[in-house]
């Protein structure tokens, strides 16, 4: 049996997590096995017979997306464009030395920008459709982690997120294989997949 699989090799990594908002904190909580548990903080859970979740604590775009950038992205692009931030520096990669039309950025997103779909939605039930965003739309949909990135690191190569539940982040690697052996007779073409829950 021929083995045409391509070998895969991660040179850098980032992580936007409950146990920790860098690859480096997130494995030293991990291997110590500290929880990301605790009491639900983003919104009002007394009502709820669970308050607790696994909520990421003391994140920040800072220094890293323009201030009125980041008030158009929902919560999850941010975390999806700050990890590509660190799995880039971590990797070493010069962006202004490789080819950014054959660098592209494949994602995986369980479900997108729900923050963004709650807060527009309450708006149009409290005070109307004239309230709601014009930005709604393009901050919630799953494909705008894999686009932000996109934009932010100036790729243009092969770009989509995977939405596929608790699978996505798997199947954006499989993702990545078939879009380098669909757009490219050279396997060598870049992908980033940060990590971001």
């Amino acid at each position: 049996m021929v083995n045409n699989q391509h070998r895969v090799v991660v040179t850098g990594s980032g992580v936007i997590s409950p146990l920790g908002n860098d690859t480096g904190q997130f494995w030293k909580n991990l291997v110590a096995g500290v929880s990301g548990a605790g009491p639900i903080t983003r919104f009002d859970a007394s009502g709820l017979g669970t308050r607790f979740a696994c909520e990421v604590k003391g994140f920040t775009t800072e220094g890293i997306v323009d201030r009125k950038d980041a008030k158009r992205m929902d919560r999850f692009v941010q975390f999806a464009v700050v990890a590509a931030h660190e799995a880039i520096r971590t990797a070493g990669l010069d962006l202004d030395s490789i080819n950014r039309d054959r660098a592209g950025v494949v994602l995986g997103s369980g479900i997108g920008g729900m923050e963004t779909f709650e807060s527009q939605h309450s708006l149009l039930r409290e005070r109307g459709p004239g309230r709601v965003s014009p930005f709604f739309i393009p901050m919630m949909i799953s494909d705008m982690a894999a686009g932000q990135v996109s934009i932010q690191f100036g790729l243009r190569g092969p770009n989509f997120c995977t939405v596929s539940a608790c699978s996505s982040s798997a199947l954006s690697s499989a993702g990545t294989d078939a879009s380098q052996s669909m757009n490219s007779p050279n396997p060598r073409s870049t992908a980033f997949m940060p990590w971001a829950t």
